[in-house]
This record gives structure tokens, C-alpha cells and sequence, in this order.
């Protein structure tokens, strides 16, 4: 199908936005769309709802729907808004990035189907995937490339892939070596790698724009500081996109190897966002101590989620 994506190609941040629940672990619906006007309010340039840092594992199809409705009708276009769509079966897969679609969503993302630890697809099992979502819908389509799945994909693959869908140009690298595989993605792709961007919270940030690439997808903690790097960096100020990174990258570590998808939620609670921090069993909360020193990082760096229900 013709792409009808927009003629500029998307960059910069495009962070998660996490889904909140009650203290009994239903969905938090009013939270949901708070969330959602403090991350606009945080200057993104995009958001992704239903992703992994959305604990899109632990939801069932109808609190997809749910979700899916409520955020894209509640964004109502502010900023573009991707939608994942990850799931082992193509069927399904290609359903939900449909609906998906339909609801208005601006771009879907997909990792490679994977189950378990042993359950993957070979290289010709993943090409047809992926073909059979881009035949299905008109929008672009990123492609999630993450430890998580366990898959690997090497780079003349992905660079194959743009080279013959044109709607896979957009690739969030999030593997160990994501600069190199970044700058050897875009140095074989070509004009066909439309917008790489990086991931696991910006952690590698510096590098990865070094590498080329055109954007990042955080969490909802910080991406206003964030974006400042990113902004400046793309703007030839890499000299002061540095310093700021440095001074913020303490908390972005301290996010990725302390604390995991629970750091902005914590944020965003203490913050007034959202009423709980709850995340789903048998996910557990923060240690106390943890959750303490994270508050403490966020609140030196007056983070926007910190102030913003206050």
C-alpha cells in the first residue's frame, strides 16, 4: 500500500508512555490522559503508547482497545503518535497494527516475533512478517531492534528490508554496540534508513547521535532534558549537548540499571501525574531506598513529571 506518511521524516524524542493503574491494578483512564498532556507539556516531539515500558506484556486485548482509544483521541493530534504492535503471531500482529491505523496512529512499531527463549522466526520467516504488515497498512512502520527478543538481526538484513518495504525506515537500535550498528545501518541502508533512532532510555545517547542517529525513544522521566541534548547536537552544539548530557546522565543510569520501567512512574506519582505507582504483579515495586535515592536525582534535575500536578 502508498505511504501516507507526513514529508518530513520523524525525529528526535519519541519517549513511552507508561500506563497507570489503580492500587487494585485496574486501568487509571483519567491518569492516562494526565499522563499523556505532561509528556505534550515536557516538549516531546512525539509519544509511543503500548510498548514494552507501557507494559503492554501485561495487558489483555481489551485494555488494548481501551488504551488505544483514549490515548489517540485524547493526543487528538498534538503530536504523532506510534503505536507497538509487537506480537509473535503475523496474524495478530497484523491486526492490531491495522486497528491501530485505523485509530489514527501515525506510525506502528514492531519487534521481531519471538516467544520464550527457543520460539523465533528464520530470516525468511521475519522478511515475510514484516511484508505482510506492510501490506496490510499505509502508515511507516519502525522496526524495534532489542535484547529482549532474543533475535538477532544483522544489518544487511535491516538494510535489506528498507531497500524492499519502503515503509520500514524507521529503526529503534537499542543492542549492545547500538553506535556501531547504527552508523553501519545507515552507511549500508542509505537513503532507505528514513529515521534511526535509539532507545534503552537514552542511555548511549551521545554515542548513538555521533553514529547518526536522528532521534531517541526514553521513557516519560526526563525527555524534556533529553531533548535539549538532542536539539543542540542536531544543531551543531555538540560541545553543550555533552555537558548537558553529562549532567543527566546520572539519572538515566541510575533509570536503566536500578530501576527499569518503574522509575517513571514513581516520578509521575510524586509528581502529582497519577494518583499510583502500581505496577502489575508480578512485577514489584521499588525498593524503598532505591525509590528514595531516584527522587533525589530527579528532584536535583527539577524534572517537569516531578512538579507538574503540584
Amino acid at each position: 500500500m502508498i505511504s501516507r506518511s507526513r514529508l518530513a521524516p520523524y525525529r528526535g524524542v519519541f519517549p513511552i508512555a507508561p500506563t497507570p493503574f489503580e492500587e487494585d491494578e485496574s486501568l487509571d483512564m483519567e491518569g492516562q490522559t494526565r499522563v499523556l498532556d505532561c509528556m505534550i507539556d515536557q516538549d516531546v516531539d512525539g509519544i509511543c503508547i503500548l510498548a514494552n515500558y507501557s507494559e503492554q506484556f501485561l495487558l489483555n486485548d481489551a485494555e488494548r482497545d481501551q488504551l488505544l482509544k483514549i490515548c489517540l483521541e485524547h493526543i487528538a493530534g498534538r503530536v504523532p503518535v506510534i503505536v507497538t504492535c509487537s506480537h509473535f503471531s503475523t496474524r495478530i500482529s497484523v491486526a492490531r497494527a491495522g486497528q491501530a491505523e485505523a485509530a489514527g496512529a501515525d506510525m506502528i512499531m514492531v519487534m521481531p516475533p519471538y516467544h520464550g527463549t527457543a520460539l523465533r522466526a528464520s530470516e525468511k520467516g521475519n522478511f515475510a512478517f514484516f511484508q505482510e504488515l506492510a501490506d496490510a497498512i499505509s502508515i511507516p512502520i519502525m522496526l524495534q531492534d532489542a535484547p529482549l527478543s532474543g533475535v538477532s538481526l544483522s544489518v544487511p538484513f535491516l538494510a535489506d528490508l528498507a531497500s524492499r518495504i519502503p515503509q520500514i525506515g524507521y529503526f529503534k537500535i537499542e543492542v549492545p554496540g547500538a553506535a556501531a550498528k547504527l552508523r553501519d545501518l545507515i552507511s549500508v541502508g542509505g537513503a532507505a534508513i528514513k529515521g534511526p533512532f535509539d532507545g534503552e532510555e537514552a542511555i548511549t545517547l551521545m554515542a548513538d547521535l555521533e553514529a547518526g542517529a536522528t532521534g531517541t525513544m526514553p521513557s516519560a522521566l526526563l525527555p524534556e532534558l533529553i531533548r535539549a541534548v538532542v536539539m543542540d547536537y542536531q544543531a551543531g552544539k555538540s560541545i553543550q549537548a555533552a555537558k548537558t548530557y553529562a549532567r543527566i546522565l546520572p539519572l538515566i543510569n541510575f533509570e536503566n540499571r536500578q530501576c527499569g520501567l518503574r522509575a517513571a512512574k514513581t516520578v509521575l506519582k510524586e509528581g502529582g501525574v497519577i494518583k499510583s505507582d502500581t505496577v502489575r504483579h508480578p512485577l514489584e515495586p521499588l525498593d524503598p531506598e532505591t525509590r528514595r535515592q531516584l527522587l533525589q536525582q530527579a528532584e536535583a534535575l527539577d524534572v517537569l513529571a516531578l512538579r507538574w500536578g503540584k
